[in-house]
């Protein structure tokens, strides 16, 4: 039977189609499982090994290392580099009468002849190839792979006649400790049935190869709001419930078999498989920045550096003799001179490429904000993480501008930046269900590895100046306002995603701006929002503020920082010209626009007068139709936004442009 080839975006095999979740291919349904899966025979997960990104780890307490995930080659007409993939759910329905067979392509016996077409069938699993490009052409959407298998499964008639098209079902058994598993149709179907006895078989007994279950719907039956099962053979019925007694143990994960020896019987949801619930990745970010973004590729010191085989080589030799002849090789290997390898050895004794230098999770955002602001002295273009300082044109176009809007605008903003090239690294930390806790992506945590990506790009990137802001958070209605957030946000449950999240008024404001600006550049400069993302960077310095404010952080300097860049898993970065609307006399028109519509939204009053709807009554006056961006966007997932921070609220709360002192 034939596979279906899947491609599928490498940042996308990160998210939504990263291990554990339902994968929607050309025809059929499929589960991603884990890493262990993750390549084709022979495949080393170290030799996709991420170089140069200690930073990332340290500051991200990673202790694996970092690969890549397998990319699709081709190769004698079939493709290396895949993720073979089961089909799930296993139970398929009868669009025409409601029969339900359970997994009819592995029917080997009867070729499927009784209940479907095998000639119209496709394979019992996919390939899901790792796809590198930048969103254009037929792989970046799931379901145009090059292969496509077969059609949908077809019906033979069945001594009813019924000829009709068999269809995956849409439903799933999801327990909170992360396991996936079929619904037990036989199990509905005679739930306190005299026909079915305690143990689970009794007079009517479960059989996996001849259908018997049919499910109806609400068309099928009027009498029921739920879809109900029935079994033809004692006319037993049950109905859809939402949840059931689950033995966790036996079914972890539908590509897994084995379990813990006592699996108690827990309570499990039944739900759809577009329910969010069924598969929430948990994903982290950093951005690369000196002096692991200045590592210059090829050199002698990279190449030995990223070969411990080389290096071995080297500390092996048992003698003077030994050692300069090895040095010599790689000499030749490299086509350097052994000088050369002497000082990439010393180089790398000395603790090359960091030199000592770490990054503890606490100072990942003050150090990016360090990058971002310093200029980094003799910087070339092929680096990793190059800027462009814009401040003194920003500064010099005050002068150029009538007194209003534009000129307040000009004066809140204390330095503006283009952000010519970044990467940055995704790592995939794991999945959970139903809100429970977190599972990793080697099921049993036998892998020293993680999935990742490298995704390259470009953005802008400005801060706010802390005069400006310190006339702001002087209001005391300000505070209260945020208070109410706090409070709210340590009550729900959305306080254990990262990134780690401390509420204070500034991070309220340039999450806000940053949402609103983003909306802006979808509308004028064509960047479709789902593409851009942002980066927030906000602590206000002050120790004595952190004992007060729920555990934050102090940070040696104020940040108040906004990055919105857009990255994507292709080495020539987006293209796109983001960086260009750093130009000061365009980034002004950009932010002005943004700063205007934070005024008005079309759903004024009502969006205007709200303080508290969304996930956890975490949103103010934000809604679809001004602030709301696609949860790809935005870093948080939507919460903490509330444009009266930006606009005030025409009385206690001043708007941010109405605190720049007047000045000539």
């Amino acid at each position: 039977m034939a596979e279906q080839s899947i491609p599928v975006r490498l940042s996308h095999l990160l998210r939504h189609c990263s291990v554990g979740a339902i994968v929607r291919g050309p025809d059929s349904l499929f589960v991603v499982p884990d890493i262990r899966e993750w390549g084709g025979p022979g495949d080393d997960p170290l030799e996709r090994e991420i170089r140069y990104v200690d930073q990332v780890r340290s500051s991200l307490e990673i202790d694996e290392r970092l690969c890549r995930p397998p990319v699709a080659v081709e190769k004698d007409r079939w493709r290396s580099g895949w993720i073979k993939a089961p089909r799930f759910p296993g139970w398929m329905r009868c669009l025409k009468c409601g029969l339900l067979h359970y997994k009819p392509w592995n029917d080997r016996e009867r070729g499927g002849e009784s209940c479907w077409d095998s000639a119209a069938g496709s394979g019992n699993g996919a390939r899901i190839d790792g796809e590198r490009g930048a969103g254009t052409g037929s792989g970046n959407e799931l379901g145009s792979g090059s292969e496509r298998g077969a059609a949908r499964l077809s019906a033979r008639p069945t001594s009813d006649g019924c000829g009709g098209r068999l269809e995956q079902v849409p439903w799933v058994l999801v327990h909170k400790d992360g396991y996936l598993a079929d619904v037990p149709w036989h199990d509905l179907a005679h739930a306190g049935s005299a026909h079915r006895g305690a143990d689970g078989t009794g007079a009517c007994r479960r059989d996996w190869r001849e259908p018997y279950l049919v499910l109806l719907d609400g068309e099928d039956d009027r009498s029921s709001r739920r879809p109900a099962i029935l079994c033809s053979r004692c006319r037993s019925r049950g109905e859809l419930a939402s949840r059931l007694p689950f033995a966790s143990g036996v079914w972890q994960q539908p590509w897994l078999r084995e379990g813990p020896a006592e699996s108690p019987v827990e309570l499990a949801w039944i739900m759809e498989i577009n329910d969010v619930r069924v598969h929430s990745p948990v994903t982290v970010t950093a951005l690369v920045i000196p002096p692991e973004s200045r590592i210059r590729r090829g050199t002698p010191v990279d190449r030995l550096y990223s070969s411990s085989r080389h290096r071995q080589r080297i500390r092996n030799a048992r003698n003077l003799r030994a050692r300069t002849a090895a040095i010599r090789r790689l000499s030749g290997e490299y086509g350097c001179t052994p000088t050369d390898i002497e000082a990439a050895i010393l180089e790398i004794d000395r603790g090359y490429p960091l030199y000592g230098q770490s990054i503890s999770g606490e100072d990942l955002r003050k150090s990016e904000f360090g990058a971002l602001t310093d200029r980094i002295p003799d910087l070339r273009d092929d680096e990793d993480f190059v800027t462009r300082h814009c401040t003194p044109a920003w500064k010099a176009l005050r002068g150029r501008v009538a007194n209003g809007i534009a000129r307040r605008a000009i004066d809140a903003v204390d330095r503006l930046v283009a952000v010519v090239r970044l990467k940055e690294i995704m790592v995939f930390r794991g999945f959970s269900r139903a809100g429970g806790d977190r599972l990793p992506p080697d099921i049993v945590r036998e892998s020293d590895w993680l999935p990742a990506v490298e995704l390259h790009g470009e953005g802008i990137f400005f801060t706010l100046d802390e005069m400006v802001l310190a006339r702001w958070e002087a209001s005391t209605a300000l505070h209260d306002r945020t208070d109410a957030f706090t409070r709210r946000y340590y009550q729900s449950e959305l306080q254990d995603r990262p990134p780690d999240v401390f509420v204070t008024p500034r991070l309220l404001l340039c999450h806000t701006l940053a949402h609103l600006l983003i909306r802006k550049l979808e509308a004028e400069a064509g960047y479709p929002a789902a593409s851009l993302k942002e980066r927030l960077y906000c602590a206000d310095g002050s120790a004595a503020n952190a004992e007060t404010r729920l555990n934050e952080p102090a940070a040696d300097v104020p940040m108040a920082g906004i990055l919105i860049y857009v990255a994507v898993a292709d080495e020539e970065g987006s293209l796109g010209g983001l960086a260009e609307l750093a130009e000061p006399e365009r980034f002004l028109r950009l932010l002005t626009g943004a700063l205007e519509e934070a005024d008005w939204c079309s759903l004024d009053p009502v969006c205007g007068e709200r303080e508290g709807h969304g996930p956890g009554l975490l949103n103010g006056a934000a809604c679809h139709a001004c602030a709301l961006l696609p949860e790809t966007s935005c870093e948080h997932g939507n919460i903490l936004l509330d444009r009266t921070f930006v606009k005030g609220d025409g009385g206690e709360i001043p708007a941010l442009l109405d605190c720049v002192p007047e000045t000539p």
